[in-house]
């Protein structure tokens, strides 16, 4: 083989849209995805598990990666790490039925408080009408923080459609009309939510912060932040009840 062959194999091999460089390149990628994961996990979730789920995403992402579509691969390759670390969890199901169970009461006490006030249920009014007090409350809160991790990825349109987006596998006219309609309502209900939880999101949403690091930025404890997010996500699906259980969220 002559050394222009060499070379134009050399660079074939090293192609960045070849699916095993992109693996390589942002193996790293799947790590921190996994460990801004964990800090709202209990000790149960094994680490090791999440990271093998997670680089099986990875190498979907790779496999699939269309680089006409305008995504860039990190941005699509993150969505799909995301929701094969999340369908991991889910496969597992480490969470006892109880926590499902209080997480809708709490949300459909948001809800009932809310339609009435006409403002944000507050912390006291919520606990009062589960007939708890306010430390119950808040390690209801704590003990379905995890679970809500995944419910507000749900909430959001999951990583299927996400990733459907990215690709350009969208659906038709009708159904995006209404997907439409439900990222707006969403960005509404987020931008509506009590100045505390609204930061809480952005910082762990957008800003990509642990709870420990939230926890600095607004003084307060690792586990406060935890409650904080959690009441945020449950308010959130108090809000967008009707689109989820109508399916116009699907």
């Amino acid at each position: 083989m002559n050394g222009a062959a060499v070379y134009a194999e050399t660079q074939k091999t090293k192609h960045p849209n070849n699916p095993d460089d992109l693996v390589i390149e942002h193996a790293q990628l799947v790590k921190r995805i996994v460990y801004h994961l964990m800090t709202r996990l209990p000790p149960t979730v094994q680490v090791d598990d999440l990271i093998q789920a997670g680089m099986i995403g990875l190498l979907e992402a790779a496999r699939q990666y269309d680089a006409t579509q305008g995504a860039s691969f990190e941005t699509y390759a993150g969505i799909r790490i995301r929701g094969a670390i999340l369908d991991e969890i889910r496969k597992n199901d480490w969470a006892p039925r109880s926590v499902y169970r209080k997480a809708r009461m709490i949300s459909e006490a948001v809800r009932g408080i809310e339609n009435k006030e006409g403002r944000d249920a507050r912390d006291h009014e919520v606990a009062e009408a589960l007939g708890m007090s306010i430390d119950e409350y808040h390690a209801t809160l704590q003990a379905a923080s995890g679970y809500r991790l995944m419910s507000f990825d749900e909430l959001a349109g999951g990583e299927e459609s996400v990733s459907a987006e990215l690709t350009g596998k969208n659906q038709g006219p009708f159904e995006g009309v209404q997907s439409e309609g439900f990222k707006k309502a969403l960005a509404e209900s987020i931008a509506g939510l009590p100045e505390r939880e609204r930061l809480v999101m952005a910082l762990y949403y957008d800003e990509e912060l642990n709870l420990r690091e939230i926890g600095e930025v607004l003084g307060v404890t690792e586990s406060r932040v935890s409650q904080i997010h959690s009441q945020a996500v449950l308010r959130l699906q108090a809000r967008m009840n009707h689109w989820v259980s109508d399916g116009r969220a699907q």
